[in-house]
């Protein structure tokens, strides 16, 4: 076979979920903001959160992961590569997680990377998981994800009240060069990336990095949570490139693959507030799962809704799907698969 004739499938996925929920109204009761406002315009009605003491990154990638090569029938010995595209926000800081699940997984002759690209990570990891595929010798990736950003949110800030969404969880999916058609889920296809930089310092944690070393001082001022500088002009700016970045990458990611929006049978998409969800999926005229039970579970949110897409009947055989995010950043990115099982 030639490299003209190869291509990368998805062979399986898995995902993970933690017990615990926390609902819309008690954000509401916590924040003080109207219920109605949490559950209808941000989307919450339920998220995923996880225990102080388990459930880090790294378990629940194993976990994921674990589901991933059962669903691929893929043995751990015969991964690759092990590329984690989840938070940065994980067991330690300036560590490896990929470097963990794979020894946990038993995946010994994977070697580990790490890809960073916030809340659109999920495209831009299938991209990259492919693009590596078909230019070199490893023939299986484990792509596994995982977030509790949840735990960086102050809900008596309310200048960070669109992060008041975040939820736990983690996924995996299993990627192969030229697997046998009985095997594969689905055909990986063509991406688009777009970055606005003028982005890049609108959500940070003002302490904990080179510019402000952590102290007692600090702690004891509540640097350590995610915040927002300017929310009302971030959100003015956003409002101005947003929704066409969205449209663009999609529409850049079809026409690569050799097709158009009126294609599209499916997209999974990051969680954001209802009306911008809905303004959005009603341009791109496809299926889509609302993650309302979820909330935004970072970039692991695609396999998510994909994953409820099955269940309920709205992804079938032979259906074309968008993998489609954006990230702070800020970064909005597309990938399109073909979907076979």
């Amino acid at each position: 076979m030639t490299r003209a004739d190869s291509h990368v499938g998805l062979t399986g996925y898995g995902t993970y979920v933690p017990d615990e929920t926390v609902t819309g109204e008690e954000i509401a009761a916590q924040s003080g903001i109207p219920r109605e406002v949490v559950v209808e315009k941000m989307g919450v009605r339920e998220k995923r959160v996880c225990p102080p003491d388990a459930d880090h990154a790294t378990d629940m990638c194993v976990n994921a992961a674990e589901d991933a090569l059962a669903d691929a029938d893929v043995a751990p010995e015969d991964v690759d590569v092990v590329l984690y595209h989840g938070s940065e926000f994980k067991d330690f800081v300036v560590w490896s997680a990929a470097a963990n699940v794979a020894e946990r997984i038993g995946a010994d002759g994977a070697f580990a990377v790490e890809s960073y690209a916030l809340c659109a990570g999920a495209p831009l990891a299938v991209r990259q998981a492919k693009s590596q595929l078909l230019a070199d010798a490893p023939e299986t990736a484990l792509l596994v994800s995982a977030s509790r950003e949840e735990d960086l949110v102050d809900y008596e800030n309310e200048d960070s009240s669109f992060m008041f969404n975040f939820g736990s969880g983690a996924c995996a999916m299993v990627l192969e060069a030229n697997p046998d058609d009985d095997r594969t889920r689905a055909t990986v296809r063509e991406s688009a990336a777009v970055t606005d930089g003028s982005f890049s310092e609108d959500v940070v944690m003002p302490a904990g990095g080179s510019r402000n070393p952590p102290s007692h001082t600090t702690v004891e001022q509540g640097l350590h949570v995610l915040d927002v500088p300017d929310p009302e002009g971030m959100k003015e700016r956003l409002a101005d490139v947003s929704l066409q970045n969205f449209l663009d990458v999609a529409d850049d990611a079809l026409a690569s693959s050799g097709y158009d929006r009126d294609d599209l049978d499916f997209v999974a998409l990051t969680h954001m507030k209802r009306s911008f969800h809905d303004l959005l999926t009603d341009e791109l005229d496809a299926e889509d799962y609302y993650l309302d039970e979820y909330g935004h579970v970072q970039s692991v949110d695609q396999i998510l809704a994909l994953d409820e897409g099955l269940d309920r009947g709205l992804v079938e055989s032979g259906d074309l799907l968008c993998f489609l995010a954006a990230g702070t950043g800020y970064t909005w990115a597309a990938t399109v698969l073909e979907w076979h099982d």
